[in-house]
Order: structure tokens, then sequence, then C-alpha cells
């Protein structure tokens, strides 16, 4: 995969038929399983954490005042929730082997 590929839920699921042998119809609603409890998961508040892989961390941001850059303009910034996600030490370090 090059540095502009996107990896597809399409071949999220061709990697699950290959890797296990699942038709590919079984082998794609797994995976739209695991995204969906995900998902859910996020949607109610909670963090997800996939050992060896990494945590989706939820975090709320209370309202402050920004600045347009172009006109140098205060905008109050409403109150938010934001998503980060943080790797493991394995991915981690897995990613920087192959670099």
């Amino acid at each position: 995969m090059d540095k502009s590929s996107t990896l597809t839920r399409a071949e999220l699921g061709e990697a699950v038929h290959s890797a296990i042998g699942l038709s590919r119809a079984e082998s794609s609603q797994l995976v739209e399983t695991v995204l969906d409890k995900v998902s859910d998961a996020l949607i109610a508040g909670e963090n997800v954490k996939i050992s060896s892989f990494g945590s989706f961390i939820l975090r709320d941001k209370n309202r402050r005042i920004g600045r347009n850059p172009k006109t140098g303009e205060e905008v109050p910034i409403e109150p938010r929730r934001v998503l980060t996600f943080r790797p493991s030490q394995i991915l981690r370090e897995r990613i920087n082997e192959g670099a």
C-alpha cells in the first residue's frame, strides 16, 4: 500500500474472507458488526480500547473564544465532543519498523 492509499470496508471484508475463509457476505457482515459495535460505544460516550492496537478516546471541549485568522475577528467556538485515537506501544513500534 502506498502513502496515498486508503483501507476500505470492502478491503477489510476481503481480508477477513482470505484469512478465515468465511463467505464474502459473511466477512462483510462481520466487519460491519465490529464497526457498528465500536460506533455504538462511542455514541454512548464510552471510550474504546482494542488491545495491542490502540484506544479511541472521547473528550469534551468547553466553549471558548477563537479568532478568525483572516480578519482577526473573535468568534465563539461552541462546546463539542471530539474523538482522538491513541495507538498502543505495540502498534507504534510496528509502524516505525515499516517506515
